[in-house]
């Protein structure tokens, strides 16, 4: 896991093999997903191991709402070992997780003193705590990917470059989407990304399949329910 970490983040595919090393080596997690965030509507996945793994950052997306938002949004670990819990904490978010076959999660955000740059998530198809040193390795495994990243950022602007991470998931279309929805409707952004993220939670459908319907005018959006 540490040598997956310690590669250029730069690389193609260095997420991925970051995700599958924490999954492969810590013996209570199933999965893995790293994710850029800088806010409820920015958001990218680095990498997933598995696609499931993909599928849960896409339902947490969708939902505006979970353990990776949380971790991001608090600055501090979210450690759910009973998903059941999380139905009263994330009740969007919880019971199509729960549907997919989500048992237990615990994410961790990528974080530097007041700078936080994403999240890292481990997640159980069964209920059940990490062991305790599983919890150590996940938090120093955040702190080093945080660490990371910040390094390869630098260089890049060093060399007058933008810093730009192969992504496995971009939101682009959302966020074009959500643009054309406000400019459309004349209301904010906020409200325009409301509007597209309550009708793929209400249509049960991916935020970016609905983004690509907004972008291809195959819907409009006029009304909050459409």
């Amino acid at each position: 896991m540490w040598k997956a970490i310690a590669s250029p983040p730069g690389a193609d595919g260095w997420a991925q093999r970051v995700c599958l090393a924490c999954a492969e080596t810590m013996g209570r997690v199933d999965a893995a997903i790293l994710s850029l965030r800088a806010g409820p509507r920015s958001e990218q996945v680095l990498g997933a191991s598995d696609p499931w793994a993909a599928r849960l950052a896409e339902l947490e997306y969708t939902a505006g709402e979970g353990p990776g938002t949380e971790a991001f949004e608090t600055g501090s670990a979210v450690l759910v070992p009973d998903l059941t819990i999380g139905q009263v904490r994330w009740p969007g978010f919880a019971q199509t997780a729960l549907a997919t076959g989500l048992g237990a999660a615990f994410a961790f955000p990528l974080r530097f003193g007041d700078v936080r740059l994403g999240t890292l998530e481990l997640v159980r198809h069964r209920p059940g705590e990490l062991a305790a040193a599983e919890t150590r390795d996940a938090a120093l495994a955040a702190d080093l990917t945080t660490a990371a990243l910040l390094r390869q950022s630098r260089e890049a602007e060093r060399a007058g470059r933008e810093f730009a991470p192969s992504t496995a998931v971009s939101y682009q279309d959302v966020h074009i989407a959500t643009g054309m929805l406000a400019a459309r409707l004349r209301i904010s952004l906020d409200d325009a990304f409301a509007r597209l993220r309550a009708h793929a939670y209400s249509s049960n459908r991916p935020l970016l399949d609905v983004a690509k319907d907004v972008l291809e005018r195959r819907t409009t959006l006029e009304e909050p329910s459409e």
